[in-house]
């Protein structure tokens, strides 16, 4: 069917940049948009539906490329603990922390990580989201990571949204392999990867290369493991400190490399040679209060797209809210307005391998759009959470996230 969205103003993000057409008009057949253009050169087509967007700015459907969507457990308490002076290392010594969250995500069942998990990605949609990543690596064993990225699945079948699964079974060492990190990595190379792939669960791998979690010589094994069977990779790199990571990252062609406070000029350089998309995560650097910003104008020299993520996590970045993320890439990373909606529509879609057919409203690419009652673009960082009216749509078909 053909349907024509018109009496809107569009922000396409073609390029990256606003690349605005005013007095838009959108022609779509099934899921694609076939045209889209200035209302005065529409070419003659005979449309089956017609909608009047009441003089909206359309931007492409939102994308949240880095989440930890999925897992068991509450660590609210944690939080207030650690406000009330509680060390994290204390926290996790009296069996908090991750090791809390993996104990309960092992213990849950598939329905119950399914019923948690679409409360926590309703708040995600209704602010314009159409796409979003979901990666495991609260199981930590095969069938407790598998039980995730099955729910990852399940939640693109329940929910108007794309759902993208990434296994990020190399997160941390499970209490049972203390002290036998090598041995785990193995596991996951050996068994955990080849099991969930050959499963059609597992859609990229992740890993987390740091002091406290894995080598850069742990996580090359599996990437290397990764390309054996055809996955594309991405890497937690850099948040804490400079492990060079993102150049590894970036020497496996990566999708992306995320947070990258501590990364340095020499990994940009890497990183753009290799078209790996920067992840920035405004979420966990305000909740664990860094001040270790990511070298942003190191990024912009060198060309690296730089896309925005909420970080969902237990931990630390219980955030519901990407529009917020705008807002918090301006204020703490000091990105324009421009840039941080294209963090969160082409860039974030090149940060999942979806460049070709998401994040910008151009010809051949997914009808995937959302028609904001704003006045421009930059209100879309301006405002601080709550909900901006607004029509979703996904698909080519107006969607209710309520």
């Amino acid at each position: 069917m053909k349907q024509l969205w018109q009496n809107c103003h569009a922000a396409t993000m073609v390029g990256g940049r606003y690349s605005i057409i005013e007095d838009a008009a959108i022609l779509t057949e099934g899921r694609l948009i076939q045209w889209i253009g200035r209302r005065a050169e529409l070419p003659a087509h005979e449309v089956q539906r017609r909608h009047d967007l009441g003089g909206a700015w359309v931007t492409p459907g939102l994308i949240d490329c880095h989440t930890h969507l999925v897992f068991g457990g509450d660590r609210s308490a944690e939080f207030e603990q650690r406000l009330q002076g509680v060390s994290y290392a204390e926290i996790a010594a009296a069996g908090g922390g991750i090791a809390s969250t993996v104990r309960a995500t092992r213990e849950a069942s598939e329905d119950d990580l399914l019923a948690s998990a679409i409360k926590r990605a309703r708040p995600l949609l209704a602010d314009g989201v159409t796409v979003l990543e979901v990666k495991s690596g609260y199981g930590l064993d095969l069938a407790s990571e598998r039980k995730m990225l099955r729910v990852a699945r399940r939640l693109g079948e329940v929910l108007p949204v794309t759902v993208c699964a990434t296994c990020l079974s190399a997160h941390a060492l499970p209490a049972e392999y203390a002290g036998r990190a090598d041995a785990y990595i193995e596991l996951i190379c050996t068994e955990i990867l080849p099991a969930l792939a050959a499963e059609g669960l597992v859609d990229a791998v992740d890993a987390f290369c740091e002091h406290l979690a894995f080598s850069p010589a742990q996580v090359e094994r599996v990437f290397q493991a990764a390309q054996r069977l055809g996955l594309p990779v991405k890497l937690h790199a850099e948040q804490l400190s400079s492990l060079h990571g993102s150049s590894l990252a970036a020497r496996y062609q990566a999708l992306s490399a995320d947070h990258l406070e501590f990364m340095t000029e020499e990994d940009a350089i890497a990183m753009a040679a290799a078209g790996t998309v920067a992840v920035l995560l405004p979420g966990a650097f305000f909740v664990l209060r860094e001040t270790q910003l990511p070298p942003i104008e190191a990024l912009r020299k060198h060309g690296v797209a730089m896309a925005l993520a909420s970080d969902l996590n237990p931990g630390t970045s219980p955030a519901l809210s990407l529009r917020l993320m705008l807002n918090m890439g301006c204020t703490a990373f000091r990105l324009t307005p421009e840039e941080a909606l294209a963090g969160v529509t082409l860039n974030a879609a090149k940060a999942l391998g979806l460049g070709h057919t998401h994040g910008s409203l151009e010809a051949g690419k997914v009808a995937d759009f959302v028609a904001w009652d704003i006045q421009r673009p930059a209100e879309l960082a301006y405002w601080l959470g709550g909900d901006l009216p607004k029509r979703i749509i996904r698909h080519a078909e107006e969607v209710s996230c309520g």
